[in-house]
């Protein structure tokens, strides 16, 4: 496993430092203004899937991989809703902040 703090690409490493702490204000800082995201294949709004997904929830990312400078992630993902499952994240920056990411399973 990869310790969040470890992480090569500075906008990811927030994130997911964000998601671990359950930090909503972290999260935000981590995203550019109009960030985008899918879930599965489908765009969802970023804001209420976060609530559900991962800060009502208890979400935490435990990742095992990542390639792409950073920008490409394999995580042990688990929240209270589904348990633990293993997802693919990929990101897009934009001036040192996330401006999309999408996940899915593994």
């Amino acid at each position: 496993m990869i310790s969040p703090d470890q992480l090569s690409d500075p906008a990811v490493r927030a994130f997911v430092i964000a998601v671990n702490a359950g930090d909503r204000s972290a999260f935000q800082a981590a995203l550019t203004p109009g960030a985008t995201m899918s879930d599965d294949g489908s765009d969802r709004d970023i804001a209420q899937w976060a609530e559900k997904e991962i800060f009502s929830s208890g979400g935490h990312m435990e990742v095992d991989k990542e390639s792409d400078g950073g920008l490409a992630l394999i995580v042990n993902y688990r929240n209270d809703t589904w348990g633990e499952m293993r997802t693919a994240w990929r990101f897009v920056t934009e001036g040192g902040r996330i401006s999309r990411f999408e996940t899915g399973q593994a």
